[in-house]
């Protein structure tokens, strides 16, 4: 399991996305506000994601 590092853009759930902001020992903590959609949802900013339940897709790093 690759564990994501802060600014890394990360999906989950169906198709979300975000930015990692912080990276705890098991979970992540993302802002949902690089959705271009995230107007249209009805969830908060942030939320935190088990580091088991997300695929990193463009690396800070890169």
């Amino acid at each position: 399991m690759t564990i994501a590092e802060i600014g890394d853009i990360i999906e989950f759930k169906d198709g979300l996305q975000g930015i990692v902001e912080k990276v705890n020992e098991n979970s992540v903590i993302v802002d949902l506000t690089y959705m271009d959609n995230f107007d249209e949802q009805t969830m908060e900013e942030k939320t935190v994601i088990n580091h088991k339940r997300y695929t990193i897709i463009h690396s800070a790093t890169e």
